[in-house]
């Protein structure tokens, strides 16, 4: 048990920047969506990465030249899908609004995230933490379905019959917002998946005298590298668009700068932490530690939201996000333990 310990304590202060990096996204103004999203991408998934893994990583340059070609673009690849479901979630945003969003892509990104990989591998049918895998993933779904129907009945309350309509949209839009949901979850658990199949990038790293729990910032750099492509792709195709290249130099941008970096750092702490959690979990790390981190991040960011008075007026369902958040600790204790079941 206490093997497992270090690795669960280092995955819940990864969920930490996890559920907290999105407050940074409330001070985007006076700079454009897109011109505060490529500062923060720009941070986020190339400099933070690069400057981490070049302290730890004796020769970063020589790991990645000593890596398969196949494996360097099969990672990359994995990044950029993970960039167009990213892309995803913020229109379906706009047919059926952020609770239910969220939870069809905060569900499928932690339930596909880990099946994938565990289906890659070549002993995964018989695996005797199978069933506790499938068991924690499922409780998971549950939670955060709860999550997202607790959010759902907070947003009528609080909302004007006029507000809650055109966030609920017609019919015929609600369920084009509802396939490009569950299209965005399925892309961003590929997240997960590039890291999974980034582990030629760790060993090589290893192989140059990185410790291997380091070894796996390699990875994300590789993996980010492609999912940067595809976040400055759209934003220069909007900074062209709508001709916002002026914000940059608005007054008062600085603090919506600091704010962009900020997130930026803390959404990367969260994926390097992560990696270095599951990278002590062993071969299982990607598929027990990519659900725990989304399934506590998703609890930390209501708990913001309440602090925020998210919740106020909301008492009904603000109990039954608890419910969600009591399955959700108990989905993650379920998958903790699938870790030390050994073959």
């Amino acid at each position: 048990m206490s093997s497992l310990l270090l690795p669960i304590v280092i995955i819940l202060f990864a969920s930490f920047f996890q559920g907290s990096f999105g407050l940074g996204m409330k001070y985007i103004e006076p700079l454009a969506w897109e011109a505060w999203w490529l500062v923060y991408a720009l941070i986020a998934m190339i400099l933070f990465p690069l400057a981490w893994s070049l302290v730890v990583i004796p020769d970063l340059s020589g790991t990645i030249q000593a890596t398969p070609r196949e494996a360097l673009y099969l990672a990359a690849l994995f990044g950029f899908l993970w960039g167009i479901g990213g892309i995803m979630f913020g229109v379906s945003v706009s047919y059926v609004g952020v609770s239910i969003t969220y939870g069809i892509v905060m569900g499928l990104a932690a339930s596909m995230g880990s099946i994938i990989p565990l289906m890659q591998m070549e002993d995964a049918g018989s695996n005797p933490a199978l069933p506790y895998i499938i068991t924690g993933v499922v409780l998971l779904l549950l939670g955060v379905v709860i999550s997202a129907i607790a959010g759902v009945r907070r947003d009528k309350l609080q909302s004007s019959p006029a507000t809650a309509q055109l966030n609920g949209g017609e019919k015929n839009n609600f369920r084009k917002g509802l396939l490009i949901a569950v299209a965005s979850g399925i892309l961003s658990a590929l997240l997960n998946v590039g890291f999974a199949n980034a582990t030629p990038v760790a060993a090589a790293a290893e192989a140059q005298g990185a410790l291997p729990r380091n070894a796996s910032l390699a990875a994300w750099v590789v993996v980010l590298f492609g999912a940067f492509v595809m976040n400055a792709l759209y934003t220069l195709f909007l900074l062209f668009k709508n001709n916002s290249w002026h914000t940059y130099q608005s007054d008062g941008a600085g603090k919506a700068y600091r704010w962009a970096i900020v997130t930026g750092l803390f959404w990367f702490a969260a994926l390097g932490v992560y990696g270095q959690g599951a990278a002590l979990m062993g071969k299982l790390g990607p598929v027990i530690g990519w659900p725990i981190l989304l399934g506590f991040a998703l609890i930390i960011s209501n708990v913001w939201g309440y602090r925020a008075g998210e919740w106020k007026g909301a008492e009904r369902p603000f109990r039954l996000m608890l419910v969600a958040v009591a399955v959700l600790i108990t989905a993650c204790i379920v998958l903790g333990a699938a870790n030390n079941i050994t073959g």
